[in-house]
């Protein structure tokens, strides 16, 4: 087992060269929410998402106060569980926060699986 041990949460910002718009808004800067997370035997990686300009202080709030510690002692490698378990751990937050764009019945079927289990298998 690969056990999460820890995970850092951090918020960059980004101020664009040229200031860009469309018919809707304005780039007026980048929020990079970076988050990297380590092993007991040593693995490290990070991952990032952004925004255009708002909501990046939002987005890193709820990474430190509810979702990181939801990591800690899980299988890094079992991707699909760590994914399970942040969306349970989100479900009253506007259906799930990592869920977006996912079909509600494979998200169900997912969650069924891993409360039977405690692991999903990829591929099924």
């Amino acid at each position: 087992m690969s056990e999460i041990k820890s995970v850092d949460c951090k918020l960059v910002t980004i101020e664009p060269e040229t200031l860009r718009t469309d018919a809707t808004q304005t780039f007026v800067r980048q929020e990079t929410v970076l988050v990297t997370v380590e092993t007991a035997d040593g693995l490290r990686g990070t991952g990032y998402s952004y925004t255009i300009g708002t909501g990046g202080s939002s987005v890193l709030a709820l990474l430190r106060d509810h979702l990181a510690a939801t990591l800690i002692g899980q299988d890094a490698r079992n991707v699909e569980a760590v994914w399970a378990r942040m969306l349970a751990a989100t479900r009253a937050t506007a259906g799930g926060v990592s869920a977006v764009g996912a079909d509600r019945r494979a998200r169900e079927r997912r969650n069924e699986a891993v409360r039977r289990t405690g692991t999903v298998r990829l591929g099924r």
